[in-house]
């Protein structure tokens, strides 16, 4: 999956998503199945939704948290192939800039 950071990534348009106590859970409306994320989970969620950017997610949560770079982007990752084999989001080319 190592081809997220050359990708936009969209937040899927059948996933419903409610913020509880710095947790999100996500209902996949297609598939009827439900998602936990933890803060930080949350925050990558977040900035996902914000900017479409795997490598920004990086540069903010490294600036946000006290973690080494290759930990977060191993944990980052992970968590952006789980969503995407969920059916939580999506990847389309980057446009060449």
């Amino acid at each position: 999956m190592s081809g997220i950071w050359a990708q936009k990534i969209e937040l899927s348009e059948d996933v419903l998503h409610q913020e509880l106590s710095g947790e999100t859970v996500l209902l996949n409306l297609k598939t009827e199945h439900y998602f936990g994320l933890d803060p930080v989970g949350t925050r990558i969620w977040q900035v996902l939704g914000e900017t479409a950017s795997a490598e920004t997610v990086i540069a903010r949560l490294l600036d946000e948290y006290e973690v080494d770079e290759p930990t977060l982007r191993a944990d980052v990752e992970r968590l952006i192939d789980e969503l995407a084999k969920a059916g939580l989001l999506r990847f389309a080319q980057a446009e060449a800039a």
